[in-house]
């Protein structure tokens, strides 16, 4: 039996799957398994009561969370002129025009966010190809296509996501490390369902969060109780 078979196996054993659980307790239970080489991702997934077959019912935002994402993204903006100098200053790892377009078309992305003005997406929008079913098209919706290019680079590297609903209806959406306190994971995922309600489509009927589960990278996933999304909006 594999060492990562073996921890998965011992993880299970901590787990009722016919129970649910408050948020704290199971980010204790993940805190409380083995170590790992790395430092996981906290990951949460909901499922929404709206009808994915429906345009008007996808979801797609973004929320800022409070005690950030633990992870260092890699920011690439696409500009010209003064707003590549504005980029550099705020910190963007990438800082480019054509020059990177060019790449980007020949499959590069070794970035996480890509940004840019909007008198750039009639070129960026070109690279749908690549960048589409990478999760890495900007949006304005999304705050990645602006002319506010240094507060777009902050709120990214401040602990600003998007997420957006699949097919299924389902929410994925990493919001911390297992090295966060309990609170500071239970605060991000407070914004997240705030967010989330406040991105909630006027058409959409019924239940709402119909289902919220816990992990993390290596852990196992467990069913969290649904007050505690009524706990968050208040």
């Amino acid at each position: 039996m594999s060492r990562l078979t073996k921890r998965r196996r011992e993880m299970a054993k901590k787990v009722d799957k016919t129970k649910v659980y408050s948020l704290e307790q199971a980010i204790e239970i993940l805190k409380a398994a083995p170590p790992t080489k790395f430092d996981q991702s906290v990951e949460v997934s909901f499922k929404l009561g709206i009808d994915s077959k429906k345009s008007d019912q996808s979801i797609r935002a973004t929320v800022s969370l409070p005690n950030g994402t633990g992870k260092k993204l890699s920011v690439l903006v696409l500009a010209k002129g003064d707003k590549l100098k504005e980029a550099q200053a705020a910190g963007a790892d990438f800082v480019g025009s054509d020059d990177f377009i060019e790449k980007i078309n020949g499959g590069w992305t070794g970035f996480d966010v890509l940004i840019t003005t909007p008198d750039m997406m009639r070129e960026v929008g070109k690279l749908g190809k690549v960048l589409g079913p990478r999760g890495l098209m900007p949006t304005p919706k999304a705050g990645t296509v602006t002319t506010d290019i240094a507060k777009a680079i902050s709120e990214v590297k401040g602990g600003k996501i998007e997420f957006k609903s699949d097919r299924y209806g389902m929410v994925n959406a990493a919001v911390g490390k297992l090295s966060f306190a309990s609170k500071g994971l239970v605060e991000n995922i407070h914004a997240l369902i705030n967010s989330l309600q406040r991105a909630k489509p006027p058409t959409a009927k019924g239940q709402y969060f119909e289902a919220l589960h816990l992990s993390s990278t290596m852990g196992p996933g467990m069913k969290i109780d649904a007050r505690e999304i009524e706990l968050a909006m208040k």
